[in-house]
């Protein structure tokens, strides 16, 4: 089976003339890449190469990083908007009840009658709440917070999210 790897990283620029790369963290409370991962760098167009991160270290908001075979600032330039992406299968695993983000885009969303309403294209984080932006057919999608009050359960394995209410989302 091929390896799932998960974007958790842009390349926002080179820092300073030696290659290095300043990170923007999708999570910027993740230390995953701090332990140097395989990762795979999807390129601005289109194309995707694999890479090895030799040294990581952390700034505010960002991650400093130097990749193999990146050694100045014109090599360190054209990765300039590159996706980080790192195996799904590195991550740390995850308490009863929780999930990560990647593995619930996709899931079908089901209404609390057992219909099918749509499936999630992201999750968004708001300082009040994280919600899942469902997509549905036919119509504008929707945000639905990640809340007991409006979902009753999400199983990420089966990709399924179960409603608890329909009431004030639709």
């Amino acid at each position: 089976m091929e390896r799932r790897y998960v974007p958790v990283a842009d390349v926002a620029r080179p820092h300073g003339v030696q290659g290095e790369l300043r990170l923007r963290l999708y999570n910027e409370a993740s230390d995953l890449l701090l332990t140097r991962p395989p990762i795979k760098l999807r390129l601005p167009d289109g194309s995707a190469r694999d890479a090895k991160i030799v040294a990581t270290r952390p700034v505010d908001k960002a991650l400093l990083v130097r990749i193999s075979g990146i050694d100045d600032r014109d090599a360190a330039e054209a990765l300039r908007g590159a996706t980080v992406c790192v195996p799904r299968d590195v991550f740390a695993p995850l308490s009863e009840g929780e999930f990560y983000a990647c593995d619930v885009e996709g899931a079908r969303v089901m209404t609390p009658d057992g219909d099918l309403l749509g499936h999630v294209r992201s999750l968004q984080s708001y300082p009040t709440c994280d919600v899942l932006v469902v997509e549905r057919q036919g119509a504008d999608s929707i945000e639905i917070p990640l809340t007991e009050s409006f979902v009753s359960s999400v199983d990420a394995e089966r990709q399924v999210v179960q409603l608890a209410t329909l009431e004030g989302l639709v």
